[in-house]
């Protein structure tokens, strides 16, 4: 048995209950230990990556026990992509973090942080139900008390809920789980595959309410709407370094929708097909819309940055919510474009905070940054990334989104909606800039802004390099997610590998070069 899909979740687990007992260390050795546990976690995944970039899935069983009765981890094409994701940023926002020293002394920040990976990256792995529900718990306390860190009267607030929602939806999400399993006696994602198409006509009302539950949790951690209000608030309240990370956060929810709904409510679920087609792409589109028209409306960088996520977010689910081959390769290239150019944005609008020494973050008129050239060329690269302008990662992303649309039966209102708020949002951010940098007056000589280190500069830089990166890589990238959109279509392979066997050979032989 290869044990690599196991290391994922072991390292951040250990490496959080060490830092748990390390009150006694100094800063300096606390942020070592840290950033090289979170440098381990992105070789972990890289290394995964490469094994299974070909199609091989790897099942891990623990204690021996063969699926669908033991639990069981899985890491195919999908998962590692996710897993190098949350590496890439978890790295910069540490180095973030300790680079502007805002909270990262404090040897729980550490520890918290290892613990959210932990709740993440076995979120991306588990195959079963309950083993998500379990590590939705880990990253979600984990989350509420990093988003309370430091105890700001706004953060008290927007924790406060986070907290309540998503107690209601892990209530929710327990009920769904129940519901599902007293029907079809397992909860692997494999195994229900196998099981719901046969379901009887008396059992599949259940099943089917226990399903829609589920979407309504997956849509409420993925921060759809209606259940979507809590996210800019929230976002814009954490340590810019907490945002970038639950820039991930999001995508666990819409992890959760590719993983189970193609797999065991796809076409071939019987009674039971497509039960979440009919619901998701009318939210998606109201999302995304709304999230243009919050990021117009907000009257800071940090409420913007928020704004955007919700935005990028309602973009990702239309592709989802296309339920083809084609939309699902959109889906997996805006995921990685989107989570990576929010992390950015959060970062470089905290540098632009701390160089403004008047306004902070407001978009108001304020005295002249002292490094306003540098700052700004930064904002602007990072908005175009955001705002999906060629010649970046996030125009190929709505290109490919809009070409899997074509032929479905609300083209029309898809093509209207992601061009209609793309141009909002493209308005927007030029109005942040030039409120930011050009509506400025003479810097006083009074107040000392907070100067911005090589380190902190070199976390946003890095992740906006990852961002050029997919497009200097472009075909590969789009092959490799063709790849995975195929996987996700057909899940066959991926169900033989779990009920089949510790390992599956790919079903495609061509390596992605």
């Amino acid at each position: 048995m290869n044990h690599l899909p196991i290391a994922p979740v072991l390292l951040p687990l250990i490496a959080g209950s060490v830092l748990l007992l390390s009150t006694r260390w100094s800063a300096t050795a606390r942020h070592a230990f840290s950033l090289a546990a979170v440098a381990g976690q992105l070789a972990t995944a890289l290394m995964l990556f490469a094994t299974v970039r070909d199609g091989t899935v790897l099942v891990y069983a623990l204690g021996g026990w063969a699926p669908p009765f033991g639990i069981v981890l899985v890491a195919d094409r999908l998962a590692a992509t996710l897993l190098v994701l949350t590496g890439i940023v978890a790295c910069a926002s540490l180095l973030y973090a300790v680079a502007r020293d805002t909270g990262a002394a404090d040897p729980r920040f550490h520890a918290l942080f290892q613990f959210q990976l932990l709740g993440l990256q076995g979120a991306f792995l588990t195959g079963d139900l309950f083993n998500l529900f379990v590590f939705f718990e880990v990253l979600l306390i984990a989350s509420y008390a990093l988003l309370l860190h430091g105890l700001t009267p706004d953060r008290v607030k927007a924790a406060l809920h986070v907290v309540v929602l998503n107690l209601i939806g892990s209530g929710l999400f327990l009920l769904g789980v129940a519901l599902i399993y007293g029907v079809t006696g397992t909860l692997n994602f494999a195994d229900l595959a196998r099981v719901i198409p046969a379901l009887t006509s008396a059992d599949a009302p259940l099943a089917r309410t226990g399903a829609l539950l589920l979407l309504v949790v997956f849509a409420l951690k993925s921060a759809l709407l209606p259940l979507g209000f809590w996210l800019p608030r929230a976002y814009g309240a954490a340590a810019a370094a907490v945002a970038a990370l639950f820039a991930v956060l999001t995508k666990v929810g819409v992890y959760a929708v590719l993983r189970v709904y193609p797999l065991a409510f796809g076409p071939q679920a019987g009674e039971l097909a497509n039960v979440a087609e009919a619901w998701l792409l009318p939210l998606a589109l109201a999302s995304l819309v709304f999230g243009a028209l919050g990021v117009i409306a907000a009257r800071s960088l940090r409420m913007v940055a928020g704004w955007v996520v919700l935005y990028s977010v309602g973009s990702l689910l239309v592709a989802v919510a296309l339920f083809s081959e084609a939309g699902y390769a959109a889906a997996i290239y805006y995921t990685v474009h989107s989570t990576l150019a929010s992390a950015a944005l959060f970062l470089v609008v905290d540098l632009i905070a701390g160089d403004r020494t008047t306004a902070g973050d407001r978009l108001d008129t304020a005295d002249a940054m002292p490094h306003g050239a540098l700052l700004g060329s930064l904002f602007f690269v990072t908005a175009v990334t955001v705002a999906g302008l060629p010649p970046l990662s996030g125009f190929v992303g709505k290109i490919l989104i809009l070409e899997a649309s074509g032929g479905h039966p609300a083209t029309a209102l898809i093509w209207s909606s992601l061009l209609g708020a793309a141009l909002v949002v493209i308005v927007a951010l030029s109005r942040a800039g030039s409120a930011v940098f050009w509506r400025t007056l003479a810097r006083s000589e009074g107040a000392r802004p907070l100067r911005p280190s090589l380190a902190a500069l070199a976390a946003p830089v890095a992740i906006l390099g990852c961002v050029a990166a997919l497009v200097a890589w472009g075909g590969n990238a789009t092959a490799f997610a063709q790849a995975v959109g195929r996987d996700i279509a057909n899940p066959h392979h991926y169900i033989d590998a779990v009920l089949g066997g510790d390992q599956a050979q790919p079903d495609d032989r061509r390596r992605l070069r």
